[in-house]
């Protein structure tokens, strides 16, 4: 007999797939203009603070730091960020978006707003505010939990034997 899947479970699952097939066209479309996701997520973050280190980048982007150096060599190489000396650190580069970036951010901005008005198609602006705020809170639950270290694990062979 199939076991109905619970709302709360179905969510879980619809994020994940929405996420997912969100990243997927986000990457179609950044490659219109011959860059990638990552390249965008870096560029967008920037500009909305300019001059964080590489370091704080990656921990706001969430990626490793040495993946981060490669994604900012080739927007350095492109012309669109440059790195700068911290003024009390020697050894701390800040980064910087040039000027050529922000004809780039405008359009991918353009493209930014297209690829949300196809996902929130048929959504009013009262359910797509609602949506942001119980997923910030989702957001919020998760990042807490992780950071005061999550419960004890299930191990997977538990499950299978009902231990």
């Amino acid at each position: 007999m199939p076991n109905t899947p619970s709302p709360r479970r179905e969510l879980g699952f619809l994020i994940s797939d929405a996420a997912r097939l969100l990243r997927t066209y986000t990457d179609q479309r950044a490659r219109e203009f011959g860059a990638t996701r990552a390249q965008w997520a870096v560029l967008n973050r920037l500009q909305r603070r300019q001059g964080l280190s590489q370091n704080e980048l990656a921990c706001i982007l969430d990626v490793q730091p040495i993946t981060l150096t490669r994604l900012v060599d080739r927007l350095c190489d492109d012309g669109l960020v440059e790195r700068r000396p911290d003024e009390t650190d020697r050894r701390v580069k800040r980064l910087f978006l040039t000027e050529k970036a922000y004809p780039v951010l405008d359009s991918l901005g353009h493209v930014g707003a297209e690829i949300m008005n196809v996902a929130l198609e048929g959504l009013d602006d009262a359910t797509i505010a609602a949506l942001v705020g119980h997923l910030g809170r989702v957001k919020d639950n998760l990042k807490e939990r992780l950071q005061n270290g999550a419960p004890d694990q299930t191990n997977l062979a538990d499950l299978k034997t009902g231990s």
